[in-house]
């Protein structure tokens, strides 16, 4: 599909700091930082707890549980945001005193997502006093209600989108509830989480409940590498509240102050500890803990997170970034299925669809989320991936583009056709459903009777806004690294990228799948090295000499030498008549 570049607007900028770089004060002021304050990114500077609706009950039932030493199990969720929350929630409640803290997993295959009553049934087995979500719960009526017959107790952590009711629990806390008058609507799952524990240690404080016992009370800055990652792999946009904590845990990281889980994703993904980025968060540490959690059981990574040996860690690390490597395989196995699919129908950027449904009965379930992802990249358009789950029942995982929100567009579905959807729920760019395989064909064509309206022509376009252009002395390390640690850049806060023309002399494959260029600037006066990552050149013009380029400042340190590096986001080969 046709990808265009849009430039964000220029705005005043002479509210932020004089001795920021020209280029650093545009780039803020494009993403509406208003004052320098805005860039403090001190732990001072959090959001309150107080305001988070649910928070005092929560606190008087952890705190309860402490005096007696009640026994406590995390029910924790299948990706990363759920493995952080619940190392989070292990290590912290270790930190505050509790002596008898446990944690279960549901498996994605055999308990689907949540707590079920099926995970309740098997958390009973371990008879706890206390059920704790991390980062799931809300949608959880049935299991929660079972759950309290059974003489358990439940504290909801969560930050999905509720539904018209609210379960049973004897405590929930989420930014999003009805009600919630905390500023921030962002949070993830383990940010949820954090902040509950911070609460928790403020009502022990004033208890002197480490005074009397003469016990030191604990830093939960310690927490806050997990907290980073969680947050960056969840996708939440990173407004000031989350860039704190994110800025926080990244600071730890680099300062090789973090878990040895962490230390030990970073290393076996080649990424260096004390220059690492939100995007080495993303992209190296988050796909190989999510493996875990798609392949097999989230478990192995909750205990890589958990783990203080590092020895131990870097073994968990090992059999994480293999699964990562099998994963791989399986995603572009069933990429190539559902590429070849859409070329069999012969569609094009006119007769495609304004929403995807695509299922085959062999595909993985724990996959389909990513697949989703890359094909709503490339088609531009809402995408929903299916695979078989239990008989009869197919699960779905959707991806969405901006100006959809994909989980009310189930609702909406699911109110005007209350027998179709089994169960759904979500954000607004990711959702995840269940229906009867029977029902699937009803489904798309309701699917894409709601998504329509709410598309634009420009949505469809696949925009790549950037940053405008940068002059030749701009191109260098010293801006590069400015701008690494600008951050930490993300999903609403985006990563700098600029685009300009420039002239190709020459470009090669390496890593079967990366295209190394060499570059001048148009007036030959510079020479540049660039990398785009996962694309090979096939299909492009022959003997061209210029190129557009959509990129992003980075550093290549191979061999021990730093250089600038332009890492390509997008390519347009331009022809002498451009």
């Amino acid at each position: 599909m046709t990808m265009h570049l849009a430039r964000r607007p220029v705005l005043r900028s002479d509210h932020l700091p004089e001795d920021l770089h020209p280029v650093l004060r545009r780039i803020y002021a494009a993403r509406h930082v208003s004052s320098a304050a805005e860039l403090d990114y001190s732990l001072q500077g959090l959001l309150p707890f107080t305001s988070l609706l649910g928070m005092e009950r929560a606190v008087a039932l952890l705190a309860a549980a402490l005096q007696r030493q009640k026994c406590l199990l995390i029910i924790a969720d299948y990706d990363a945001d759920g493995a952080t929350a619940c190392a989070v929630a292990m290590r912290g409640l270790g930190l505050l005193g509790f002596e008898d803290v446990h944690f279960l997993v549901p498996n994605r295959f055999a308990y689907g997502y949540g707590l079920s009553p099926e995970i309740v049934e098997a958390a009973a087995e371990l008879g706890p006093d206390l059920i704790i979500t991390v980062d799931n719960g809300i949608a959880s009526s049935e299991g929660v209600a079972l759950a309290r017959k059974m003489g358990m107790e439940v504290l909801i952590t969560d930050h999905h989108l509720p539904g018209a009711g609210l379960p049973g629990a004897s405590a929930i806390v989420n930014p999003n509830q009805p009600g919630d008058n905390f500023p921030s609507k962002h949070l993830s799952g383990v940010g949820v989480m954090f902040y509950i524990l911070v609460a928790l240690r403020s009502q022990l404080r004033a208890q002197n409940w480490f005074a009397t016992r003469n016990l030191p009370e604990p830093n939960l800055a310690v927490l806050l590498d997990l907290v980073a990652l969680g947050t960056v792999a969840d996708v939440v946009p990173l407004d000031r509240n989350n860039r704190i904590l994110v800025a926080q845990g990244l600071k730890r990281i680099r300062s090789g102050r973090c878990c040895a889980g962490i230390s030990a994703l970073l290393a076996v993904a080649n990424r260096a500890l004390s220059r690492a980025t939100t995007q080495d968060l993303s992209y190296a540490v988050a796909p190989r803990l999510n493996a875990a959690g798609r392949l097999t059981d989230m478990a192995l990574g909750i205990e890589c997170l958990v783990a203080d040996e590092e020895g131990l860690a870097q073994e968990m690390a090992q059999e994480l970034d293999q699964l990562n490597k099998e994963r791989r395989d399986i995603q572009t196995e069933m990429q190539v299925q559902a590429e070849a699919h859409l070329d069999e129908l012969g569609l094009d950027e006119k007769t495609l669809p304004n929403a995807l449904c695509l299922y085959h009965p062999l595909w993985h379930p724990g996959v389909v989320g990513v697949l989703a992802g890359r094909l709503k990249e490339r088609l531009h358009r809402p995408v929903i991936v299916f695979a078989r789950d239990k008989e009869g029942l197919i699960k779905g995982s959707a991806r969405s583009i901006a100006g959809v929100h994909i989980r009310d567009v189930l609702e909406t579905i699911a109110n005007r056709h209350p027998d179709l959807i089994e169960k759904f729920g979500g954000h607004a760019m990711a959702a995840g459903l269940t229906l009867h395989e029977a029902h699937l064909e009803r489904f798309r064509a309701l699917f894409h009777e709601a998504v329509t309206p709410l598309l634009t022509p420009e949505s469809l376009q696949g925009t790549v806004y950037t940053d405008g252009s940068l002059a030749t002395d701009d191109l260098g390390l010293e801006l590069a690294e400015q701008i690494a640690e600008a951050g930490p850049w993300g999903q609403g806060f985006p990563e700098p990228l600029f685009d300009g023309e420039f002239l190709l002399q020459g470009s090669r494959l390496v890593g079967e799948r990366h295209l190394k260029l060499d570059l001048r600037t148009p007036d030959r006066g510079r020479r540049l090295g660039a990398i785009a990552f996962n694309c090979t050149g096939e299909g492009w013009p022959q003997d061209v000499e210029r190129v557009h380029l959509a990129y992003r400042l980075g550093v290549n340190d191979y061999g021990g030498r730093r250089e600038l590096q332009l890492v390509v986001e997008h390519i347009v080969p331009l022809k002498d008549s451009d």
